[in-house]
């Protein structure tokens, strides 16, 4: 990466008020409502609302996953988003990622938060040296934010995956971690509010 993402605005969040934290049994119905809400599913593969069984199916699979990270984005000790880390392959040191999040009344430059968390966790105590992920080429807010934070479009899924029946195009996108340690300081300029605690 070359340059600082370039966000318009003046940082308001203070790192030391954001954090990442395990998914728990009791983050089940707070997580089943966010993914459930229009504006979530709409950037999903899986766009059916989830009943109460299959995210219940879901949940006891996750959270025992040896392939898989699933994190809770809270700031000021509020719940706000989710982070997924799946497929994680030690072997090729890759794997891919998803977030959202889920309270529409989250704190701007909160999406922005949860990546550059997101990237240090998976560069670092996870150890990963590839992060990937698939947007929608609609959700073009996504592909700047990605961009912005290092990512590379690696290519696109043409009339991949249907959404309101139309076949839409996916953007593959991926971020090298070797390069982390250098963009990090300047990224966390961009992002938070003064000096992290």
């Amino acid at each position: 990466m070359t340059d600082a993402p370039r966000m318009s605005r003046t940082p308001t969040l203070r790192f030391q008020d954001c954090r990442l934290r395990p998914l728990a049994a009791a983050d089940s119905d707070r997580l089943l409502a966010w993914r459930n809400q229009d504006r979530v599913r709409a950037n999903m593969y899986s766009d059916h609302v989830i009943g109460a069984e299959e995210h219940a199916r879901w949940l006891a699979v996750s959270l025992v996953s040896p392939d898989a990270v699933y994190l809770i984005y809270e700031y000021q000790d509020r719940p706000l988003g989710f982070v997924s880390f799946t497929g994680i392959d030690r072997h090729n040191a890759r794997c891919s990622w998803a977030f959202y999040l889920g309270e529409a009344d989250a704190p701007r430059g909160s999406g922005a938060a949860m990546e550059l968390l997101a990237l240090d966790r998976v560069f670092g105590d996870i150890g990963i040296g590839k992060l990937c992920c698939e947007v929608f080429a609609f959700n073009a807010a996504v592909i700047r934010l990605h961009k912005r934070f290092g990512f590379v479009e690696e290519g696109r899924l043409v009339r991949h995956a249907r959404k309101d029946d139309q076949l839409q195009d996916v953007v593959l996108l991926a971020r090298f971690g070797d390069n982390w340690p250098d963009d990090r300081p300047a990224l966390m300029n961009t992002v938070f509010e003064g000096p992290p605690a």
